[in-house]
């Protein structure tokens, strides 16, 4: 079973964390949720982790205002302070070993953004790198395979709703609404299969995100661009997968980040959403226990033969 850790940040937010694996692992792997989403929309790849790879430690943990981790002020709400809380989990959950981190959507420009601010602190624990259904370009290839022109009006409604939720405060969405808006929720995230637990599991995850979470974020994931941060991470390891149906993040997202990281090994999934965990766990899996692989060998090689 995972245990589970509480993080107490600076302004008094608490993160909730689990753990799985052994506390003196050689490497960790840090497992990031996407936006209104939290940590167990990575079970299948912990699972699949904790079968593979019983020697490495597993971290997931619900963001600042997701899951069960506790509201934050609006001022806060932002990647720039998802990138802080990401060096502070390491420092107070993995504070030694190389680390491989593993994000979706949400999650992995929380990795972008950790490595824009805090460059010496990524350098020195970070070994390898997946990102899911992400991007380094905030909206720009965002069309939600619709034209342009309706997109652009979606998003003017969308950047206008979000800012009346940001100020709801911890309030969270009401279960009611969610089941109305089920089917657009399976539109919006899902290719051309879903399976109906992985939706319920979202919805599930939606619930439990606060209003403030859900509209006050959306302003930074819009605006970020960090192309060039990514592109001094060249030397590491690492792997980029996205749906060929993601409306949210395109392939043009993913390619744009091969394109910095010439090293990484691009997936393409067809008929696949933006929720590719779900949708296509042995093509996450299988990327993230080769990057694992690739950062195993290296640590082995650096410790010496016991005699």
């Amino acid at each position: 079973m995972p245990e589970p850790i509480e993080v107490r940040l600076g302004d008094d937010v608490s993160l909730h964390v689990e753990a799985t694996g052994p506390a003196d692992a050689e490497v960790t792997a840090v497992l990031l949720h996407g936006w209104t989403l939290d940590g167990r929309s990575w079970h299948r790849q912990v699972a699949a982790l904790r079968e593979t790879f019983g020697s490495v430690r597993v971290l997931t943990y619900d963001a600042r205002g997701h899951g069960r981790s506790s509201c934050m002020t609006l001022p806060t709400a932002t990647l720039a302070q998802l990138g802080d809380d990401l060096a502070a989990v390491l420092d107070a959950v993995a504070p030694t070993g190389p680390v491989v981190l593993v994000g979706h959507s949400m999650g992995g420009m929380t990795i972008m953004e950790y490595a824009h601010r805090h460059p010496g602190h990524f350098s020195r624990r970070t070994a390898g790198l997946v990102f899911v259904s992400t991007t380094a370009e905030g909206h720009t290839h965002t069309v939600y395979g619709l034209s342009p022109r309706i997109a652009r009006i979606i998003r003017l409604a969308e950047t206008a709703g979000a800012g009346v939720l940001a100020r709801c405060g911890a309030w969270r969405p009401p279960q009611t609404l969610l089941r109305a808006l089920r089917p657009s929720i399976r539109w919006m995230l899902f290719g051309d299969r879903c399976d109906p637990t992985d939706i319920r599991l979202v919805t599930s995850a939606v619930a439990r995100a606060s209003l403030r979470s859900i509209g006050g974020f959306r302003a930074s994931i819009g605006t970020q661009h960090r192309l060039a941060t990514l592109a001094a991470l060249a030397h590491l390891p690492a792997a980029a997968l996205v749906g060929d149906r993601d409306r949210l993040t395109p392939p043009p997202c993913a390619e744009s980040i091969a394109a910095v990281l010439p090293a990484t090994e691009l997936t393409v999934c067809p008929g696949a959403g933006h929720m590719l965990m779900m949708e296509r766990p042995d093509e996450v899996n299988a990327a993230v226990a080769g990057v694992l692989r690739r950062v195993l060998d290296v640590t082995a090689t650096r410790i010496p033969a016991r005699p």
